[in-house]
């Protein structure tokens, strides 16, 4: 029996194409990950900020290296979009940007983000977000994307207020971290709403 409602986007849409780089303001760009990349991962889940948010622990750099290489694999099998996030002129890894949850037929994702303890307060999470956000929603064609974090974790709030992703709502007891249940904050930006204001 057919479906009477056509996919939003089609599945290969991913997998059929080289991941892009794409340029965010100020200097910053996404780029795949690299295995050169390991140590600046390692170090970014060194940090007791970051772990907070986090199930995993990277205990070596190999460790690192392996995540890369699942990273660079979910590009092929269309099951998260993962990008550094890197100063342009110097390579420098700040930050990590990604769709996951990725359903294509339904046009949805789930945007996921985190920045290393040297390079927060300086505008890279809500710039590389709008930028991700934007060519998600602009040029791959998605639909909606979905924003979730921690009640607790402020910082994320004002990231995703910043790019336009309009709250929703409150997940109650909804994801479990190290320290207990936690209740999450949903966002979400629909393609027409227009781009925060991180440009």
């Amino acid at each position: 029996m057919p479906y009477k409602i056509p996919n939003v986007v089609e599945s290969g849409t991913f997998a059929g194409r080289a991941q892009p780089a794409l340029p965010a303001v100020g200097g910053l760009l996404l780029r795949p990950w690299a295995p050169k990349d390991a140590p600046a991962v390692y170090e970014a889940f060194q940090d007791p900020v970051l772990q907070r948010w986090h199930a995993r622990v990277a205990d070596s750099e190999d460790e690192a290296r392996e995540w890369i290489e699942g990273w660079r694999a979910d590009w092929t099998e269309e099951r998260t979009a993962t990008w550094a996030v890197v100063d342009a002129a110097t390579d420098e890894v700040a930050g990590r940007v990604a769709l996951r949850e990725i359903v294509f037929s339904d046009g949805q994702a789930e945007m996921a983000y985190w920045t290393l303890l040297r390079a927060r307060g300086r505008g890279v999470a809500p710039r590389a977000v709008t930028a991700l956000a934007d060519w998600a929603l602009d040029v791959v064609g998605l639909h909606r994307l979905e924003l979730y974090h921690a009640t607790a974790n402020e910082a994320s709030c004002r990231v995703a207020l910043k790019t336009g992703f309009a709250p929703e709502g409150t997940k109650r007891s909804a994801v479990l971290h190290e320290d207990g249940w936690h209740d999450m904050h949903l966002h979400a930006r629909i393609k027409g709403d227009g781009a925060g204001a991180a440009r």
